[in-house]
């Protein structure tokens, strides 16, 4: 019997290798992840997210429509390159001021993949188009080009320039943040993005103040200008071929186009030598050299800051809250924001000649709103404050302490800014009724922040350069201030009264008196609203440890 031979097993086929998907793609798959991520954290980041959206879209839609309706006018060329010119500095600026407003594009991130410096610049301008901000750049860019696009090559040139304006814009942004990334990933990053609300408000009085001069010169055409220069200025340049395609200056318009395209290639090539330079070179931005005994002598009270502050537990707390203004960065946002707008404010309303000294006021109130919440502002490290408070008497040295630390700025900044808008307006006989009132105001704001702080501490969150209190602390927030500054504003009425007895009986000569009056009823206020907070503060010192360590 003769074996049967099995038959020899065959190979199975080798599986060939799928395709690796380009890195783009794979950049743009994960950028919508994590925003889909990011909005299952909560209902209410997703509520915004979408009312954001909401608001986008109808923004958007007046915009095109407001450049539709804009067609034909004769200054249509200038508000549709400026508006462009603003666009591209807002994309300048924006990472400078929010550096953590888009996690997923930090190149940092990065350094450790081995990736390729211009697919990554691919990869990452793709995935930075995909947000509500591009497009709304692109919506606002639709309709420039709608407002100046007249004949065929000029709608060709459009084309060309809607999708062109808009890579600018973020490719300038991005290359803006890569180049400094270390700056804006360290606490002077942070302080600076801490600021921004500052910068907005400071942008708000200067637009005022243009568009009130603009109104005064005649209309837009005082604006020629400042188009004939933005109009080459990448990439309202390219908005600017488009109007110069519809006049009929072709040299000007492919000049104009061809500008802007340098200019983005330029900025892709300056954003990825940022990027090799920040994945191949070493960051010794935070190793310094170690103190020597000397200096850590110094730093640890030798300096002018305690020479001139009173001794013991008074000059210790002062010194304590001044550091926290030069040191902390929410601190010094606060004081920074309060200090300028405070200043601006009563000046950019006496330049536009229809100021009054008594604008002065508004630097008080500022001011004065720096004492709310001052335990807040400690964080989880009031345990230790809290060690040396057993007493009322212990919490009124406290306090007290704290607000002549407020008052030693407060107090000559608000005589300097009254001063200022006396000159401004030539008002000097006005100053010893403004300055009395302002310093009745900023006594009354010290005195009831003092109450405040002590009845409705809250948290001030660290980890976060955009909330200012902790979630579920809201209603306490509102209640300290817009209490505290009510109740400062009934606290004053007797000023007020006075001062409008004196103007209305025509007794002028007397006015000089609202001023050491304002000083004495401020300092009576303030010592009331010390003695107040005292007893309140020593009674409820465990709440107040709690509330103010929630963040």
């Amino acid at each position: 019997m003769s074996a049967t031979a099995s038959p020899l097993p065959t190979a199975s086929p080798v599986p060939t290798a799928a395709a690796a998907p380009s890195l783009t793609s794979v950049f743009v798959r994960l950028k919508l992840s994590l925003l889909k991520n990011g909005l299952r954290q909560s209902g209410g980041r997703t509520a915004a997210y979408i009312v954001t959206i909401v608001f986008g879209a109808l923004f958007a839609a007046g915009t095109v429509l407001g450049f539709a309706l804009l067609r034909g006018h004769e200054d249509a060329d200038t508000v549709a390159v400026l508006l462009v010119g603003v666009l591209a500095l807002s994309w300048t600026f924006m990472p400078l001021f929010i550096p953590s407003g888009d996690e997923t594009l930090d190149p940092s991130r990065l350094v450790m993949l081995p990736l390729l410096p211009r697919p990554l610049v691919r990869a990452l301008l793709v995935a930075s188009l995909v947000g509500v901000g591009p497009v709304l750049t692109t919506a606002l860019a639709v309709g420039a080009v709608l407002a100046v696009a007249h004949g065929a090559v000029a709608t060709v040139l459009a084309v060309l320039a809607v999708p062109l304006t808009a890579v600018t814009c973020v490719a300038l942004s991005r290359a803006v943040a890569a180049a400094n990334i270390r700056l804006l990933t360290s606490r002077k990053g942070r302080d600076l993005a801490l600021l921004s609300g500052l910068i907005i408000a400071v942008g708000m009085q200067f637009v005022n103040f243009a568009a009130q001069r603009l109104g005064q010169s005649g209309g837009l055409g005082a604006l020629e200008p400042a188009t004939a220069v933005v109009g080459w200025l990448p990439p309202a340049a390219a908005i600017g071929a488009v109007d110069s395609a519809s006049r009929g200056d072709y040299p000007v318009a492919a000049a104009r186009l061809l500008l802007t395209v340098a200019a983005l290639a330029a900025l892709l090539s300056w954003w990825q030598r940022s990027l090799v330079r920040l994945m191949v070179e070493p960051d010794g931005s935070t190793i310094g050299a170690a103190p020597d005994a000397g200096a850590q002598e110094k730093a640890a009270g030798s300096g002018l800051l305690a020479r001139i502050l009173p001794g013991g537990q008074t000059g210790a707390v002062m010194e304590r809250s001044l550091r926290y203004v030069w040191r902390d960065p929410k601190t010094k946002a606060s004081w920074v924001t309060s200090l300028a707008i405070g200043l601006i404010v009563p000046l950019f309303n006496a330049f536009q000649g229809g100021g009054s000294i008594y604008f002065a006021c508004f630097a008080s109130g500022m001011l004065g709103m720096l004492m709310y919440n001052q335990f807040g502002q400690d964080g989880s490290a009031f345990w230790m404050v809290a060690q040396t408070i057993s007493t009322k008497a212990d919490a009124y040295a406290e306090l007290r302490a704290r607000a002549q630390a407020l008052l030693v700025i407060t107090l000559p900044f608000t005589v300097l800014v009254t001063g200022a808008t006396a000159g401004v307006l030539g008002a000097w006989q006005q100053v010893p009724e403004a300055l009395g009132l302002a310093l009745g105001l900023l006594g009354a704001m010290v005195g009831t922040g003092a109450l405040t702080s002590a009845r409705f501490p809250y948290s001030i969150p660290q980890d976060s350069g955009y909330k200012n209190v902790a979630p579920g602390q809201g209603g306490l927030a509102w209640i300290s201030i817009l209490g505290g500054m009510v109740s400062a504003g009934v606290l004053c009425s007797p000023l007020i009264a006075a001062t409008i007895y004196l103007h209305v009986s025509d007794q002028q000569s007397l006015l000089w008196l609202l001023l050491p009056a304002g000083l004495l009823y401020g300092a009576l206020l303030t010592f009331g609203g010390l003695k107040l907070a005292a007893p309140i503060a020593a009674k409820r010192l465990p709440e107040i440890l709690v509330a103010v360590s929630k963040g």
